[in-house]
């Protein structure tokens, strides 16, 4: 019974529990249905997202191959034409070098019928040649060399004879038309400015006290040095050199700032880049000071006036500039006063003369910075300040660069050649002036028929002996002027100089 019981219990407990799994079981499988449903839905959204972008990159993919398609096409359209133009081109250019081709043709077959009836009359020529040339040799009794020979001789003579009659005749005519033939030949007087004076007017020595200033000048890892270089802008030369340092610029204005500068502070002994900069400050006021004075001083002495203030400035600036070691500054006031006194002798205008002297090497303050002639260097200066034309002119024309159109620019230009190359104006060291004196005795001795030659008046005159059973009169007026034509080919030399020859005969006999 209680086995019955049991039974029964335990199949209602398994009857309970298989409801109760069958009741838990339909809510997850309701859920699992839901979720189910929510997938299909997200992966048909999905779906329909993946459709819309496919078109839309598609519809972007066609636009750009339509766009690059265009571009395509527009860039063959271009090529094309540019084949059919290049095509024109080519077929017209065969064209022509077609006909030029049939021209030369025809020019060929016309130069080779003139070859043909040229060599045809050349050979007759020959061969009368040939003949009349027996005949002449039949008829003198020469050949034909020894005709050619004596032929020559005689020519050679008489072209010597006839050149130098000529020559004296035409320096003869010269000296009756001087007044007329002036100007073109001072054109021709251009002064010679070759000379190398590079080491002597680019460098300036400062003297130390002692050589271990060198060592404070330079500085710590060469402070000082650079510093003055710097502030400058000229070179310091330490060397060997005992006692003494070189400053070197093309730029004489810096140059003598630098000089005053370094004095300055060898003789103060404080020597660093600040002190430096305090002595170049200073040293520039003094030079722009002595500058100023300098030009005051200049039109001062020469009488110029109403000259614009950077005029002055400029020629105070010439005062520091040298030319053949002659200081350009009291070169152009020498110059003012040569051409006002001869402006004043000939009635011409002397403020114009000499205000044109004095102003005419004023290129020279900055032809450094200036490329160019410093005679139309100085010329542009003066049009810029706004001198009168006629004072521009004879500042441009003082050497011949521009030909002289008035009375004053040719005065300028001799007073110039005046001031230059008087005795002891230009310096020249003694080893270029010696050899400038060998070198003219040389030139001369190259000619025959010349016995001794002297070289005078500081090499500005040469005089050559010849020997007279060898030179007559006609052929010594020749020999001065090819000498001198030698002598300004081969050399480089400031002003004029002086060829003299000198035949001399002398006659002795003794009374006993």
């Amino acid at each position: 019974m209680w086995t019955e019981y049991a039974a029964a219990a335990i199949l209602a407990s398994a009857v309970i529990i298989v409801l109760g799994f069958l009741l838990w079981l339909r809510p997850a499988k309701r859920r699992a249905d839901d979720r189910h449903a929510e997938a299909l839905g997200l992966k048909e959204q999905y779906e329909k997202e993946i459709q819309t972008k496919r078109k839309e990159i598609l519809l972007e993919a066609k636009d750009e191959a339509y766009k690059i398609r265009a571009e395509v096409e527009r860039e063959n359209r271009e090529k094309r034409a540019e084949i059919q133009r290049l095509e024109r081109r080519l077929t017209q250019k065969e064209e022509v070098l077609d006909r030029r081709l049939e021209n030369l043709e025809k020019k060929e077959s016309t130069l080779s019928a003139k070859e043909q009836e040229a060599d045809k009359v050349r050979e007759e020529l020959n061969d009368l040649a040939a003949k009349h040339r027996d005949e002449l040799q039949r008829i003198s009794g020469l050949s034909a060399e020894d005709a050619k020979a004596l032929l020559l001789q005689m020519i050679e003579e008489e072209t010597r004879h006839d050149a130098a009659r000529l020559i004296r005749d035409i320096e003869a005519q010269a000296r009756e038309e001087a007044d007329k033939r002036a100007r073109d030949v001072i054109a021709l007087a251009v002064q010679r400015c070759a000379v190398d004076q590079t080491s002597e007017t680019t460098v300036s020595v400062v003297p130390l006290p002692n050589d271990e200033m060198k060592g404070r000048i330079i500085g710590r890892e060469g402070r000082n040095i650079r510093a003055f270089e710097t502030l400058t802008g000229v070179d310091l030369i330490i060397d060997d050199t005992p006692e003494a340092v070189v400053l070197s610029a093309f730029d004489p204005v810096r140059r003598e700032i630098a000089r005053i500068a370094l004095s300055n502070l060898i003789s103060d002994g404080r020597i660093h880049p600040g002190r430096i900069e305090e002595m170049v400050n200073k040293s520039s006021a003094e030079v722009a000071t002595k500058i100023r004075e300098a030009g005051e001083h200049a039109i001062f002495e020469t009488g110029v006036t109403a000259l614009d203030p950077e005029i002055v400035k400029l020629l105070g600036k010439l005062k520091f500039r040298t030319s053949f070691g002659q200081n350009v500054l009291a070169h152009s006031i020498e110059v003012a006063h040569l051409a006002g006194a001869m402006a004043a002798e000939l009635s011409a205008n002397v403020a114009l003369a000499r205000r044109a002297g004095l102003l005419h090497d004023l290129g020279k303050a900055v032809d450094f910075e200036v490329e160019g002639p410093h005679a139309e260097i100085s010329a542009d200066l003066c049009r810029k300040y706004s001198e009168h034309p006629e004072v521009v002119h004879a500042v441009a024309a003082h050497h011949n660069d521009v030909d002289p159109e008035t009375l004053e620019a040719v005065l300028v230009s001799v007073a110039d050649a005046v001031s230059a190359s008087r005795p002891g104006a230009r310096r020249e060291t003694l080893e270029t002036y010696v050899k400038r004196l060998q070198r003219l005795e040389t030139i001369a001795d190259s000619f025959s028929g010349v016995d001794k030659t002297y070289a005078v008046q500081a090499g500005r005159e040469i005089r050559m002996m010849v020997k007279p059973s060898e030179i007559d009169d006609v052929a010594a007026v020749k020999l001065a002027h090819d000498t001198a034509k030698k002598i300004e080919e081969e050399m480089d030399y400031p002003g004029q100089i002086k060829v003299t020859v000198i035949r001399e005969t002398r006659a002795v006999d003794y009374a006993k």
